[in-house]
């Protein structure tokens, strides 16, 4: 399995929220590009990068940021966070990321969606489907919808989405572990290849949940985990 260390971007920093609640947070560098060189220079293999004011706003207050970071490292980079327009997909490909993370605009705007499949291709765009009770969320966590999560993977599978971050909003941040019944029921019911988020506490649970390699969950993402120290850098790197 792939273990992914994640950099969450607020203001120009790195920090992580719990729960995804933007009242809920916690500072740990202000030095982002410094934080990824760190990661490839440990064999880190990926970055998942969260641009926290652009899932809030809608609009990215990190660009500059995200600019540094990827000049400082060659590994490759996916971003999640306000992506809600063409365009914005565009602009962030166009820095040299590798892939973009969509939500929000999966529910809100699928036509657009649609159209980005077509002409960037499902290896690029992944879809971002995080889940409270089963039920998708969007805007940054802060609206729920009445959309179960399979259905809504399974939908857009037929228009061309091969991966899925699948992330249980109760667990993110919290160090309880993954709930990886719901990550295998998710999985199972789909077919989707997916990248499990949310609640890794200890170096344990990424054994815990390389048990379900079976069910093409091949990837996790790591993130306040590393930062409290529970999770080593040369742990993930050893995948």
């Amino acid at each position: 399995m792939l273990y992914i260390p994640a950099i969450d971007l607020k203001s120009g920093r790195c920090v992580r929220l719990s729960q995804g609640r933007a009242d809920q947070e916690t500072v740990y560098s202000d030095d982002p590009p410094a934080m990824a060189r760190s990661f490839q220079q440990a064999g880190v293999k990926m970055m998942h990068l969260v641009d926290l004011d652009g899932a809030f706003r809608g609009r990215s207050g990190n660009l500059d940021t995200i600019k540094a970071i990827r000049a400082a490292v060659d590994i490759p980079i996916e971003l999640g966070g306000g992506i809600r327009t063409l365009e914005d997909i565009s602009a962030m490909l166009e820095l040299g990321l590798n892939s973009v993370i969509v939500g929000t605009m999966a529910v809100r705007n699928p036509e657009v969606l649609s159209e980005a499949l077509e002409k960037f291709g499902g290896d690029r765009i992944q879809l971002g489907i995080d889940a409270r009770d089963g039920l998708v969320a969007v805007q940054g966590w802060e609206e729920a919808t009445t959309l179960k999560a399979a259905e809504f993977g399974l939908h857009w599978k037929d228009k061309g989405i091969s991966r899925v971050i699948f992330t249980d909003i109760s667990r993110d941040g919290m160090l309880t572990g993954p709930n990886l019944e719901a990550t295998r029921d998710f999985a199972r019911e789909t077919g989707l290849m997916v990248t499990a988020s949310g609640g890794v506490s200890c170096a344990e649970d990424l054994e815990r949940l390389s048990v379900l390699l079976p069910e093409k969950v091949d990837r996790a993402i790591v993130g306040k985990a590393f930062y409290e120290g529970a999770v080593t850098l040369e742990q993930l790197a050893a995948n």
